[in-house]
């Protein structure tokens, strides 16, 4: 599977560098002389882009942060390629350890990339830790705190005055070779184990931690190839202009690279790609008109900054009409549009032997309790859920349910009690790693990553819990057939119906090989029909592999009916657990569901006698 899509991609980004390269031949032909300036620009901009869309486009997070690198990587390498005679002059006071090197354009890229690597690591441990536009801030401080320091640096950078010297090195030929070889990268991270974990943090962050996904680890990694990549298009840039300042690299560099994204679009590669041609076309188109004259018979006046208004309007308008942009989210597979199969997995068999469930016989909770304040929404709740049982947690609206799983999933703390899964205590540990421990659950608010197709859904939660790509492609194999989607695992989750993508969340949860697999109203929203085969699907996953099943549900005849132990609380309290026709005539039971006890009213004789039949019919837990 890795060789055949490794394949793919490697001919969609040579289709993608095609592209571009026809691209530059047009501008030639187009704007003449001009046209090589402007088409080995437009190659050195695609760079950047593509390193900006390998941080903003798989995390979902806007950086305006991509000029800092960009900088940093323009002066570095104008440092480092600098002819020393000429170095002695510009920058007399430069010091001993980084003058004097004058080494030419490739050795310059590879330094620049260390430094960009550098900034991206230190800075990363910051935006590692932040999320939604907490992250996109600390991006803008971080480009103002690179500025001033370019600024401030005169001995290095020579301040807000020209850096002048630097060789131009950066043809037309270099320029389009590192932007083949970026958009590649980017295309080969976009599908790989880590590309994947990060565009699962893209669509929901909670739900990604719950597979198994270490969203700081997955975004830190996008930070870091995204930093090099910008800082070796600053290197390009810097020998490409030969000549320029700290303003180069700031705010109005920002703000081109973010609207070439957004108009091609920030989901994808081809997106950037598409993007700068777009807005080069419109700009340089704009730029012939911005210092006035005669045009078309009609006089018009200058009007400087006209191709940044160009930009802005392009922008705008691509946001008005299609808000995901020209490409939309999903890459152009062009291998796929020639005939090229996708897909050519086979479930291997048998079973690699890490699948064999071991550990953990039982998940404990022992005087489970969560404080809101004064409100106890989980007080003292103990029970244990035996491994190869499907054990069902019931209670009245308000009950405590979704805090309890909550708490035992590791998404809310305990304030008091522990957490047992086997002899590890996990009330402790992160999601992700109470995932990766053998405790898997889905949501009762639907969160399918929607912009990923089924098997990517699938194959996320198996990458990340898995010790080896073959156990997490026989895990997503597995999972997809068990649950009947193998037919569905190149559409996007978002083009399911309700009731598939509910199979799709419980597949993905599967594919993380639990122990203990925790569904919360998994046959919410579904037909009878579609409840029925999801609950034999789930007792055949139970006889097959011996994991252990705690369902959360509303539908008191279907817990009745699949549960071999059931856990009732009510006001955050365990008031009964016991078989199904135990609880069905507990009295507690039947006094939380008829309200009598809620009401403080004593109950009939009439209400004792049709106190179970009422039971197992009610509508709520």
């Amino acid at each position: 599977m890795a060789n055949q899509r490794i394949k793919t991609v490697a001919v969609d980004s040579l289709a993608l560098a095609l592209i571009l390269v026809a691209a530059a031949i047009l501008a030639g032909a187009l704007f003449g002389p001009n046209g090589t300036r402007i088409a080995t620009s437009m190659a050195i901009i695609v760079t950047a882009c593509v390193g900006l869309q390998v941080f903003s486009g798989n995390t979902g997070i806007v950086s305006f942060g991509p000029a800092a690198f960009m900088g940093v990587g323009a002066y570095t390498a104008g440092i480092v390629t600098m002819n020393p005679a000429i170095q002695r002059t510009a920058l007399p006071h430069l010091p001993a350890w980084i003058a004097g090197y004058g080494v030419s354009v490739w050795p310059s890229l590879i330094i620049a990339a260390a430094a960009g690597l550098i900034l991206a690591g230190v800075s990363g441990l910051v935006i590692r830790r932040l999320s939604g536009s907490a992250s996109s801030i600390a991006t803008l401080a971080l480009q103002i705190i690179v500025y001033t320091i370019l600024v401030a640096a005169k001995d290095i950078t020579r301040g807000s005055q020209t850096f002048y010297g630097v060789p131009r090195n950066t043809t037309l030929v270099v320029a389009l070779v590192v932007s083949a070889i970026a958009i590649t990268l980017a295309r080969i991270f976009r599908d790989t184990k880590a590309g994947r974990a990060v565009r699962a943090t893209r669509e929901d962050e909670v739900a990604a931690g719950a597979v198994g996904v270490d969203v700081r680890q997955a975004r830190l990694k996008a930070w870091l190839l995204s930093g090099v990549i910008l800082s070796i298009a600053g290197a390009l840039l810097a020998q490409f202009l030969g000549a320029f300042g700290p303003k180069d690299f700031y705010f109005e560099s920002c703000f081109l690279l973010i609207s070439m994204l957004i108009v091609g679009g920030l989901g994808s590669v081809s997106g950037a790609l598409v993007g700068v041609m777009v807005i080069t076309a419109v700009t340089e188109f704009l730029r012939t008109l911005e210092a006035g004259g005669n045009i078309f018979g009609v006089a018009v006046p200058a009007l400087y900054g006209l191709p940044l208004v160009g930009a802005s309007l392009a922008m705008i308008l691509v946001l008005f009409i299609r808000p995901a942009g020209l490409v939309g989210g999903r890459e152009l597979e062009l291998a796929a549009m020639w005939g090229r199969s996708r897909n050519l997995v086979r479930k291997p068999l048998p079973p690699p032997q890490e699948f064999k469930l071991a550990g953990a016989r039982a998940l404990e909770a022992n005087d489970l309790s969560r404080h809101f304040g004064g409100l106890r929404a989980v007080d003292g709740v103990s029970f244990k859920a035996e491994a190869g049982l499907i054990t069902g947690l019931i209670g009245p609206n308000g009950a405590g349910k979704s805090t309890l799983i909550n708490l035992l999933t590791g998404q809310l703390r305990p304030s008091a009690g522990h957490v047992a899964l086997g002899l590890d205590l996990i009330e402790s540990r992160q999601p992700h790693l109470i995932a990766r421990a053998g405790l898997a659950r889905t949501f009762q608010n639907l969160r399918v990553f929607s912009d990923m197709t089924v098997r990517e859904n699938v194959l996320v939660a198996a990458e990340a819990c898995s010790t080896s790509a073959a156990l997490a492609e026989w895990r997503t194999n597995d999972a997809l057939e068990r649950f009947g989607l193998e037919g569905l695992s190149d559409r996007l989750a978002s083009s399911l119906p309700y009731g598939q993508r509910r199979l799709v969340e419980v597949a993905r949860a599967l594919a993380t090989g639990p122990k203990f697999l925790l569904l919360d109203e998994p046959a919410a929203g579904m037909n009878p029909a579609e409840t029925k085969e999801l609950m034999a699907r789930l007792a055949a996953l139970r006889a097959d592999t011996g994991m252990g099943i705690l369902v959360v549900e509303h539908d008191l005849h279907l817990i009745m009916s699949l549960s071999d132990t059931i856990v009732v609380i009510d006001r955050g309290k365990r008031i009964a657990i016991g078989t199904a026709e135990a609880v069905r005539r507990d009295p507690a039971v039947i006094a939380a569901y008829l309200g009598s006890k809620r009401m403080g009213e004593k109950k009939t004789r009439s209400e004792k006698n049709v106190g179970p039949s009422a039971l197992g019919t009610a509508g709520v837990t």
